[in-house]
C-alpha cells in the first residue's frame, strides 16, 4: 500500500510517487466508473515545494481532486459535481479519505453516491457494503473549503 499521508512537503521523491500513484489510481477509477473516452481528463499540478499539489479527474459531470490538504481531518479527496469541464466551481464539496485510493470499488461507490455518474455495479453484498461505507465516509466528510481553512487556522496550521 502506498503511504498517502507521508508528507510531500520538501520531499521531491515522495511528491513524484504521490502524483504517479494517484494518476494511476484515477485511471483505474475512470475504468471502474466506465467513463467513455473523451468525457474526462486526468491532470496533475505539482504546485510549490511546500505542498503536495493536486491530481484531478475532471469529467463532464464531476471532478475529483486528490491532495494532502486535509491530512489533519483524515480527508484528501474532494468530489464535486460540475456542468462541463470548464466549470471549476461546481456543486457542493464532498470529502473522503485518501485511503479510498487503495479501494477503487469503494471510491467509485462514493463517486456514484455523490454524482450519480457510472454504472451502479452488482447487487452483491460486497458491493452494497462498499457503497454504504463510501456514502458514510462521504457524508461524514462533507465540509466547505472555508471550514477546512478555519479549522487549520485554529490548529495553528496554514
Amino acid at each position: 500500500m502506498f503511504q498517502w499521508t507521508k508528507s510531500c512537503s520538501y520531499n521531491d521523491e515522495q511528491k513524484r510517487r504521490f502524483h504517479s500513484t494517484a494518476r494511476s489510481r484515477l485511471k483505474k477509477l475512470a475504468a471502474e466508473l466506465d467513463l467513455p473516452a473523451g468525457t474526462h481528463e486526468i491532470r496533475s499540478n505539482k504546485a510549490g515545494v511546500a505542498v503536495s499539489g493536486e491530481i484531478s479527474l475532471h469529467h463532464d459531470r464531476f471532478y475529483l481532486q486528490v491532495s494532502q490538504f486535509g491530512l489533519t481531518s483524515g480527508h484528501g479527496i474532494l468530489i464535486r459535481t460540475c456542468k462541463g469541464r470548464k466549470d471549476y466551481t461546481g456543486g457542493a464539496n464532498h470529502f473522503v479519505g485518501l485511503r479510498l485510493l487503495d479501494d477503487i470499488p469503494a471510491l467509485a461507490a462514493a463517486v456514484r453516491a455523490i454524482t450519480g455518474v457510472g454504472p451502479t455495479g452488482s447487487n452483491s453484498k460486497d458491493d452494497q457494503a462498499s457503497r454504504h461505507q463510501a456514502e458514510a465516509v462521504s457524508a461524514a466528510g462533507t465540509r466547505s473549503p472555508r471550514h477546512h481553512s478555519a479549522t487549520a487556522n485554529l490548529e495553528g496550521r496554514p
